[in-house]
């Protein structure tokens, strides 16, 4: 008997001596399309939650068939609140009834329906239920979501790691102490971003401006160190390992541009978000006169913020965070677009995502062809134990497990013991110039 003739029988609820005919797996594959066939009711979402716990949120998405759900990330850090009051009493209500397999249709209706939309808020929320939609439509098809992707491009996640000191020598030492471990990427930074430690007590503290506590950056030291950081670098640690930088905003943009050309020497692998997105203009004149490779994204929400930069060719990695932008979705769109413009992801991958979030990272990572490189993560055991499954580190590679859906799950009991932030928590702080003005991000 052929497969679709067996699949007939068993929407007739004829079945009888199709048994031994296909091993058990294929009788479950046709039961599903006789479900399909006879019309029974889809996959209903029941309830769709915010878990908080320390400075992470986490979507949990339930379903109509009991025990089966799925896990997003919806951490924004500096606003974890309204992401919660946006997941709890609206994203719930809107979404309870649906049918869980009709992810685009959910996105696209649940994206326009605070009318007003790429904000932060909506976008983190909106991501934790993509992403947990994702993790349901893996576990329904007894596959992890990279194969419901396209299936593995590479064999793991290459990574780079975070180095650097508040010296020269000290990021040499860091950098070798990782080449040890098996990273072949490395980020440098001089201390915090700008390297604040180098400035002088600024003027402003002096003149009762702005509140004690608040950064302090100067650019002239940051400038005149980064390079000779790179040089020590090269020299000490040779050329087979790959260098990245992040200029995280903090200077002007013709500062940015004048570093990048004087780093070009260095080789780095990218240098990172040179100017804020509201500077996006001045790629183009950054793009002739250097060939440095540029990540940018971080801060971006809204494709108007990326559209042309991809289209153009005026970036080499995208970086968007991809609770940012609204999850999984809109992620493989990014992809494929960047694709044909041969311009490579590198998603943002800070400490302030879940290991879900990291997890959907890299299940893109390894889907996608035009990969370029991902932002390491070192969970601790509470994570650990909070989220079991957490994708694994090794060899500079990330690894994720062949669990359906994402892979990763949540012991809730454990994260509601962990204290998450409350009012004004996790706010970022200002950082000013000599005279008070703030310095962005």
């Amino acid at each position: 008997m052929k497969r679709r003739d067996l699949i007939r029988n068993l929407a007739l609820g004829t079945a009888a001596g199709a048994a031994g005919m296909f091993d058990r797996k294929e009788e479950a594959d046709a039961q599903i399309y006789s479900n399909a066939t006879r019309g029974l009711p889809p996959l209903k979402i029941t309830s769709v939650k915010c878990i908080r716990t320390g400075r992470l949120n986490v979507v949990k998405v339930e379903t109509s068939e009991p025990g089966l759900y799925g896990l997003g990330c919806a951490t924004f850090q500096q606003r974890p609140m309204p992401v919660a009051v946006a997941v709890d009493e609206y994203l719930d209500y809107f979404c309870r009834g649906k049918d869980a397999d009709n992810i685009e249709d959910i996105w696209q209706t649940a994206y326009v329906s605070s009318y007003w939309r790429n904000g932060p808020v909506l976008n983190n929320a909106l991501c934790g239920l993509d992403q947990a939609l994702w993790d349901i439509k893996g576990k329904r098809a007894n596959m992890p979501v990279y194969q419901l992707l396209g299936g593995k491009c590479r064999f793991a996640v290459d990574c780079y790691a975070h180095g650097g000191g508040r010296t020269p020598e000290e990021a040499v030492e860091s950098v070798q102490s990782y080449m040890d471990e098996g990273y072949r990427h490395v980020r440098i930074q001089l201390g915090g971003y700008g390297s604040t430690h180098l400035s002088e007590t600024p003027h402003f503290k002096k003149e009762g401006f702005g509140l004690e506590n608040d950064g302090h950056m100067d650019k002239g030291p940051y400038l005149k160190i980064t390079p000779k950081m790179f040089e020590l670098v090269r020299e000490k640690c040779g050329d087979d390992v790959e260098l990245l930088h992040d200029i995280h905003e903090r200077i002007h943009p013709i500062d940015a541009i004048n570093l990048i050309k004087e780093l070009e020497q260095y080789r780095p692998f990218f240098i990172e978000d040179p100017f804020a997105p509201e500077d996006n203009g001045y790629f183009r004149m950054l793009r002739q006169q250097t060939s440095v490779p540029i990540a940018m994204g971080e801060l971006f929400n809204n494709p108007h913020e990326w559209m042309d930069l991809i289209s153009e060719r005026l970036i080499d990695f995208i970086r968007v965070h991809i609770s940012q932008i609204g999850g999984i979705t809109p992620a493989m769109k990014i992809a494929r677009l960047c694709e044909w413009f041969n311009v490579r992801t590198a998603w943002h991958g800070p400490g302030d995502v879940s290991p879900v979030g990291h997890a959907a990272n890299a299940h893109i990572d390894l889907a996608v062809w035009n990969f370029g490189i991902q932002e390491r993560v070192i969970f601790s055991q509470q994570l650990q134990d909070i989220f079991p499954g957490c994708p694994e580190i090794r060899n500079g590679y990330m690894y994720v497990n062949e669990a359906p859906g994402l892979g990763v799950d949540i012991d809730e009991k454990l994260a509601a013991k962990v204290k998450a932030r409350g009012p004004g928590e996790g706010i970022w702080r200002p950082v000013r110039r000599g005279d008070g003005t703030t310095v962005r991000p």
